[in-house]
């Protein structure tokens, strides 16, 4: 598993198309697992912070718990028109618990300011990363695979 750095480093395209998709909606959806394996999906707010990317629960909520119990997450950019070209980061991987001083650091944050008791604060961890681009005009999509095991490739295929 890597850091959003260790990914930056590896597969420089995928973190620059990623961030841009990040940053431009400010919403991703995180996928957890529930206690019978069913799948959850939640809105979080991610953050990029000293090359870890940071996403905060309330410690009450239910994803909290199911990342408690099973730190494996699914996280997809969220696309707002299905006619938009918006391309599409998915991350596949395990969460960690942040430390303090990261969680401190995520300026803006929801959680900055909470007690660890009411906002628990992870750092993904990267086991996959992929973002696919999608070229509305031409009728061509890419897709650009990434992992700490694999490495980077990538292919275009013409849709639909």
């Amino acid at each position: 598993m890597a850091d959003w750095r260790e990914m930056e480093l590896g597969a420089p395209e995928i973190a620059r198309l990623g961030i841009d998709r990040l940053n431009s909606a400010r919403i991703a959806m995180l996928g957890t697992l529930r206690p019978d394996g069913s799948p959850r999906i939640s809105p979080i707010e991610p953050f990029i912070v000293n090359g870890r990317l940071l996403v905060g629960a309330m410690t009450w909520s239910r994803k909290a718990e199911d990342l408690r119990r099973d730190p494996r997450y699914v996280l997809h950019s969220v696309v707002t028109d299905p006619d938009s070209g918006q391309g599409e980061l998915k991350l596949h991987g395990i969460v960690l618990g942040a430390d303090p001083g990261l969680r401190d650091a995520a300026a803006g944050a929801w959680w900055s300011g909470r007690p660890p008791g009411q906002a628990i604060v992870y750092s993904l961890r990267i086991g996959q990363a992929l973002f696919v681009g999608w070229d509305i005009e031409h009728g061509l999509m890419t897709v650009h695979r990434w992992s700490p095991r694999n490495g980077y490739s990538h292919s275009a295929s013409a849709y639909p």
